[in-house]
């Protein structure tokens, strides 16, 4: 099946350089552009993307905004947020927000074309020592989230002792496959694991469950 992106960016020229790469991958179509995040929620209305290549600072409405709008229609648009730089604060805000991941803008065309493949695919593209590096820089925001709220009322409780070992396994980066051979139990019997545990905190994909996993101290920070 044919990937539908959307570029959200207020530069021309990125937007323009993005939908090169991406138009030059034969599963991936380019069907719409965005100049800010207001312009980018109205676009998803109009043209159900599959992927949404979210930059962060845009007039308007931020990235980060745009994001949660989007999540909060329940539409099946997965957003990839588009940064200079992996440690910014406005990355994490938009994780919490319900993005499936980040890039950073200097991304090669290669690493461009896989991480809108990981995330229409429902994976989370965010590597494990960046998410605990995130974690940890920016878990003192004043801000209290979602997450941060369910995981300190415990909601977690629900989850089977296998569910909780799934859930910190998630967190700690590691693939379907690679949690099956760790746990010596079929693949598909992980796949059923990880969507218990989504429906049951009420989480998007398995970014939020690693972020959920991390708030909750289910896995510390090292």
């Amino acid at each position: 099946m044919t990937i539908r992106v959307l570029i959200a960016d207020d530069q021309m020229m990125v937007r323009e350089g993005f939908s090169v790469l991406l138009g030059a991958m034969p599963d991936i179509e380019v069907v719409g552009e965005a100049v800010n995040g207001r312009d980018a929620v109205e676009r998803v209305r109009e043209l159900a993307p599959d992927v949404v290549l979210m930059d962060i600072r845009m007039p308007e409405m931020n990235g980060i905004e745009a994001t949660r709008e989007i999540v909060a229609a329940d539409g099946a648009a997965k957003v990839l947020v588009l940064t200079t730089f992996d440690l910014d604060e406005y990355v994490y805000q938009a994780l919490r927000a319900g993005a499936s991941g980040f890039l950073l803008k200097d991304a090669s065309a290669r690493q461009l074309a896989d991480g809108v493949r990981v995330v229409a695919a429902g994976e989370a593209l965010l590597a494990p020592s960046v998410t605990r590096r995130l974690i940890t820089e920016f878990s003192k925001l004043s801000e209290t989230p979602r997450l941060m709220q369910a995981a300190q009322q415990g909601t977690y409780g629900d989850l089977t002792e296998r569910e909780t070992e799934v859930l910190v396994l998630i967190a700690q980066g590691l693939s379907n496959g690679e949690i099956a051979e760790r746990l010596v139990v079929a693949e598909s019997t992980i796949k059923t694991h990880v969507s218990r545990v989504l429906v049951k905190l009420g989480l998007r994909d398995r970014t939020q469950a690693a972020v959920f996993a991390y708030e909750a101290r289910l896995v510390r920070p090292g």
